[in-house]
């Protein structure tokens, strides 16, 4: 058996006594990250030296690449681009550089810099989202419909009106609809989203004190499993690994990959390693730290650094004296 296989069989043992825990994993029904921001007619070859940037919607967190051939442009910049929800602001996050015969997917194309009028008409939408969040919240609570409204947002250049909601299941919206359409005079449309985008779009502290990381370090929503906490010795407390939104957090799935690289650098727990004329079984794995602790069937225990080890044919060896003991 080699040692990846200890550690397998280590995970599945917890497996079985744990909780089950899947309640706070990704739900990829409601998470599902859309496929595509802006109308497929839009889609066309890019050259290489086609300036490409970073945007993101005034309205969300959300961000996405765009082309832009009329001069460069400056972060905080606002600029015009076609969604598939109709034409619409964003701000300019920056330019991206690609790598050569690199071309990214899913590109938008920047119609245009905004203008005064386009900031204007802007401003007075964003007082009359106000306005429409309390009604629509009233008419909620009215209709005593199992959803929480989230935001609204007024597209820029024709008569449509967005309410972002979040609900544990669906929900049959179909006359709340009609009283919007009768208070605003406009074309509605509500839009249901996961827990984990409202965090993202809404924002707030983590328990870490510092701000989500789906609002602030990355806007992308990756998938995160009860595995990933397991792999970085984790106590497999619901409080402690899942975030305000009740999903798993998301610097588990960030941390993922070094502790991955990591651990196959050193031999995992439970491993055996002949050293000095005794066998030794592996008692303790600190990625973080690079140590790893040693227990011999006498009682003695020693901790070595990573770089103290070495796999030769499938099995591990020490190569070099302990530095603590």
């Amino acid at each position: 058996m080699t040692d990846s296989d200890n550690y397998d069989d280590m995970l599945n043992k917890d497996d079985e006594s744990s909780e089950d825990l899947s309640a706070l994993e990704d739900n990829p029904q409601e998470d599902e990250e859309e496929s595509s921001f802006f109308p497929e007619a839009l889609f066309e070859a890019l050259t290489q030296d086609t300036p490409i940037y970073r945007l993101r919607f005034v309205y969300s967190r959300e961000s996405f690449l765009a082309a832009w051939t009329g001069g460069a442009l400056m972060p905080g910049m606002t600029v015009l681009v076609p969604t598939r929800y109709g034409r619409d602001l964003a701000k300019v996050v920056g330019a991206i550089q690609r790598k050569a015969g690199q071309t990214p997917s899913n590109i938008a194309r920047i119609e245009r810099i905004a203008t005064a009028d386009d900031l204007s008409r802007a401003a007075a939408n964003a007082e009359l989202e106000k306005e429409a969040f309390v009604l629509c919240r009233q008419k909620i609570e009215e209709r005593r419909l199992d959803m929480k409204l989230v935001s609204v947002h007024y597209l820029l250049d024709e008569p449509k009106i967005l309410f972002f909601f979040a609900a544990e299941n669906r929900v049959d919206f179909r006359e709340l609809v009609k009283d919007l359409v009768n208070i605003f005079k406009s074309r509605i449309e509500l839009r249901q989203i996961g827990v984990r985008d409202e965090a993202r779009d809404v924002g707030g502290l983590g328990v870490c004190g510092r701000g989500y990381c789906c609002h602030t370090v990355s806007d992308k929503l990756k998938p995160v499993s009860i595995k990933m906490a397991k792999e970085q010795n984790l106590s497999l407390n619901t409080m402690k690994i899942s975030g305000p939104c009740g999903r798993l957090l998301c610097c588990l799935a960030y941390e993922h990959l070094f502790y991955g690289e990591q651990r196959r650098l050193i031999p995992s727990e439970g491993s055996r390693i002949n050293w000095e004329d005794s066998v030794w079984k592996v008692a303790e794995v600190n990625v973080v730290t690079s140590k790893v602790k040693l227990a011999a069937e006498d009682g003695r225990t020693i901790q070595l650094p990573s770089a103290a080890f070495v796999k030769t044919d499938g099995r591990w060896t020490v190569r070099q004296a302990p530095c603590q003991q």
